[in-house]
């Protein structure tokens, strides 16, 4: 007679052998020892080829990262400076003095909190923008250059000293010539600087920076604007040089390929005169 009861009702009406062998095909089969520790190998494996090369691209964003985040923390500057109508300036610690994150690696803001009867003293400004890591991982600032980059600067600055400014000289502290202070006023203008980053190991020296990386971050001083180059070639020196060029693109550039004319004209977007 058929079973009309539902088939695990039905199975209650069979010998108990068939029923376990109905039981024992349901059930999943599970993996064996080896299995899981080939599994296992073939994880580690693929891990010991992806993990360093992770690395190596996490390491290789840092300097064009730390480029980005000094631009945004000298964008916020200057906007608080036009916005409390004083002073400020970023400069980085000197030697025996710490950032704010316990280092020497991150730069310092300050403002000039009473220019009437404190002026040229300017106190650590404490503030929720300021806060958390500008540069990364093993970027560092290796120098800070006043002024507008020139072709002879650029060629030059191997040998030359960074000069000292009016407002080094007007200050009662004491700045080392390779890391002056960018002062930016109350209506939100400043120098021309160049922050010269790299991950070269601190104590390079600046003449042996070039067989490490770096970039350079241009700020205009009465815009604002800013933006990352990678140090030129001297072929492109030469270019610059030959067809009356300034030594900036005003856009970031850290393309390792070498410019050619045509090159650098699409970067300026502008036709260059006979």
């Amino acid at each position: 007679m058929d079973c009309q009861l539902p088939i695990a009702d039905c199975q209650l009406g069979m010998p108990d052998s068939q029923a376990s062998r109905g039981n024992r095909r349901q059930r999943p089969r599970a993996y064996t020892l080896l299995e899981v520790i080939l599994a296992i190998g073939l994880l580690v494996a693929i891990s010991a080829m992806a993990i360093p090369s992770f690395v190596r691209q996490i390491e290789r964003e840092e300097l064009p990262g730390s480029g980005r985040q000094l631009r945004s923390l000298l964008a916020m500057t200057r906007a608080h400076a036009s916005f409390d109508g004083m002073r400020y300036r970023i400069r980085f610690p000197k030697e025996d003095e710490k950032d704010p994150m316990g280092g020497d690696q991150q730069p310092l803001i300050e403002r000039e909190d009473d220019p009437i009867h404190d002026p040229e003293v300017f106190n650590e400004v404490k503030a929720p923008w300021i806060m958390g890591k500008t540069l990364l991982g093993n970027v560092r600032c290796a120098e800070v250059r006043l002024g507008r980059p020139t072709i002879d600067v650029l060629r030059e600055r191997r040998e030359k000293v960074t000069e000292v400014s009016e407002e080094m000289l007007r200050s009662p502290e004491n700045f080392e010539p390779e890391y002056p202070p960018l002062y930016i006023e109350p209506d939100g203008t400043s120098e021309w600087a160049t922050f010269t980053l790299t991950s070269a190991p601190r104590g390079t020296p600046i003449d042996e920076l070039e067989d490490h990386p770096r970039i350079d971050l241009i700020v205009e001083g009465t815009t604002g604007l800013a933006w990352m180059q990678r140090p030129f070639y001297e072929e492109e020196l030469d270019l610059f040089e030959d067809k009356g060029w300034p030594a900036v693109l005003r856009q970031d550039f850290l393309d390792p390929r070498e410019l050619t004319e045509n090159d650098v004209l699409e970067l300026r977007e502008i036709s260059v005169r006979p």
